[in-house]
């Protein structure tokens, strides 16, 4: 059934999967360190607007169109997809995270299920031909374990939704509980940004989160970092 859960799925969107994500908060930092962000309640809506001005438009987006492009073993598109990601990540540490991450995801992805387009993939990016951004590798290796776009986008968004939530509990006085207060509140979030992504292709991706790219370029300038965006 679509709405089946994998357990390969679940695997790889995990807080204990080995991309390296924990060591980003994506801007997080800085506007804590700016006294910006200090509550439950300012963690609460960097969520909303890192999901809804990036997460969903974009990563979501391109991890379904990556699903399609992996199933057709479109290797082009792939690259094309890969590109545009590359333009839509203009803060460098933000960049970079994405590339580590997908590398990370490739890497396990092409070991786990020797699929020979997810393998290809993994040593282009090995070798530097294309970046090997996440959203991309998530859905190659979905596209391999047959994961439906609905619920590979759910998990890529709750994935990211815990990581962000992680990362303020190192930041700030938070309790376990205001963390799964914070997941819970942003469910339907997740599944309406979800439920939008399906059926999109490269062409409807976009992005637009000047605020928190801002935060993002500051945090290189900070005198002490925590994390590495």
């Amino acid at each position: 059934m679509s709405g089946d859960i994998p357990t390969s799925l679940l695997q790889f969107a995990d807080g204990l999967f080995p991309t390296g994500g924990y060591a980003h908060s994506f801007g997080l930092e800085y506007y804590v360190q700016a006294g910006a962000i200090r509550d439950f309640v300012g963690v609460e809506r960097f969520v909303q607007a890192y999901l809804e001005g990036s997460a969903g438009p974009c990563d979501a987006v391109a991890l379904v169109s990556a699903l399609a492009l992996g199933e057709a073993g479109d290797l082009e598109g792939c690259l094309a997809l890969d590109e545009t990601l590359e333009a839509l990540k203009p803060v460098i540490e933000f960049r970079e995270a994405s590339r580590q991450m997908g590398r990370q995801t490739l890497r396990v992805g092409a070991t786990l299920t020797d699929h020979p387009f997810v393998r290809d993939f993994s040593e282009l990016v090995d070798t530097g031909r294309t970046p090997g951004h996440h959203p991309l590798a998530f859905g190659l290796v979905g596209s391999a374990l047959e994961w439906s776009p609905p619920a590979a986008a759910r998990a890529y968004l709750y994935s990211t939704t815990a990581l962000l939530v992680n990362a303020a509990l190192r930041l700030l006085p938070l309790g376990q509980l205001d963390g799964q207060r914070i997941l819970w509140a942003a469910e339907p979030c997740i599944e309406r940004l979800a439920r939008e992504a399906e059926g999109k292709g490269p062409d409807d991706l976009w992005s637009f989160a000047p605020g928190l790219e801002v935060a993002g370029m500051r945090h290189a300038t900070l005198e002490a970092r925590l994390f590495r965006s």
